[in-house]
């Protein structure tokens, strides 16, 4: 289990704040951080024009609220995928020095991965959540989850400090422009035997329709952004310098639970509506019919060729418990990059 912060107010817009949060109540997760690379983002947020903030507070062309509702509801619906990640990025690993290994979570948005290792009590990680969203990280501290206010492609870590970079759960929001950049800044910041694992959805896929048909026409923020092909996951891995790297499919299924079948579906349309902010569906609907239409769709829309051990379509299936749980499947892409352990014996 980690260790949690007091849950007090940290502005989510001041790293100097957040720093000084670290430094009190997470001193190992402070020291990561590097003063040159701190001052530079500062000096550049000063004179920048204010960024859009797609999951930031209440307003006009945000979701932040919508989104952090849906995780608040539902902690556990995406924990078979999370569980999947962990394991690729190598959870088990000890620090030479005895130490627990460090993860950043590039794209933690309010701290769910953080969230769901303590839930389960899985994963051997000390995590520092990370995220652009100001809303975001405000929230995480709010929820006692330490975090730090960066960019995926300008994080403000020292070189060689963290055994883990995940890049997962928006990946798809870092501009193509900035992918590769992303990966070699990973690369920068790991340790000898650290794993960088990025996270996204095929080009083409049912994700990619959902977010497509469905997402960029219902929600208030839209959603016009590209998603990734194997190749280019590769490309990038390849580039950044990666000694060992592999690209895989895995499960990452959203499911939801419920006292009969009905209040099931009704929970898996609620999560998916808050989760992807689509609020439009409210038009002309009631609350219920509104989650029904949204469980219906994503029904419709997330099927995949059957293939042995991957769920198909959406599964309905009575709990031993006596409850139900409704399993709507979803496939991501993964990419592993591994610097070898003899890496740093060679430098």
């Amino acid at each position: 289990m980690h260790a949690q912060t007091s849950g007090r107010p940290v502005a989510g817009d001041d790293v100097r704040e957040q720093l000084a949060e670290l430094r009190r109540h997470h001193p190992e997760l402070h020291a990561l951080a590097d003063p040159r690379r701190v001052a530079a983002w500062e000096a550049a947020t000063d004179n920048a024009l204010p960024r859009h903030d797609d999951f930031g507070a209440d307003g006009e062309g945000s979701r932040g609220v919508e989104y952090v509702q849906a995780q608040t509801l539902n902690r556990r619906a995406r924990e078979t995928g999370i569980r999947k990640l962990l394991g690729l990025a190598g959870t088990a690993r000890r620090t030479p020095d005895g130490e627990r290994p460090v993860l950043v979570d590039l794209l933690g948005g309010d701290g769910l991965v953080r969230k769901v290792c303590d839930d389960l009590g899985i994963g051997d990680f000390d995590i520092l959540t990370c995220d652009a969203s100001p809303h975001m990280v405000t929230t995480a501290w709010a929820a006692g989850v330490p975090a730090l206010l960066q960019r995926a492609e300008q994080p403000l870590l020292r070189d060689r400090s963290v055994d883990a970079v995940l890049l997962a759960y928006g990946s798809h929001h870092v501009p193509p422009s900035d992918r590769q950049t992303v990966a070699t800044e990973a690369h920068r910041m790991l340790r000898p035997g650290g794993a960088f694992v990025l996270h996204d959805f095929l080009v083409g896929s049912p994700v990619d329709v959902w977010f497509e048909e469905i997402t960029d026409v219902y929600s208030a923020t839209g959603h016009k952004f590209l998603h990734f092909t194997r190749d280019e996951i590769d490309g990038y891995l390849e580039k950044a310098g990666y000694d060992h790297r592999e690209v895989v499919e895995i499960d990452d299924p959203y499911t939801a639970v419920g006292a009969t079948p009905e209040e099931a579906e009704l929970e898996i349309g609620r999560y998916l509506l808050n989760m992807y902010g689509l609020v439009k569906v409210f038009e002309g609907r009631t609350e219920a019919e509104a989650y029904r239409w949204v469980a219906e769709t994503a029904k419709a829309v997330f099927r995949y060729p059957d293939t042995l051990g991957s769920l198909a379509s959406c599964e309905l299936r009575r709990e031993a418990t006596g409850g139900w749980r409704v399993t709507i499947p979803r496939r991501a892409v993964v990419g592993v990059g591994r610097i070898s352990s003899a890496a740093g014996k060679a430098a």
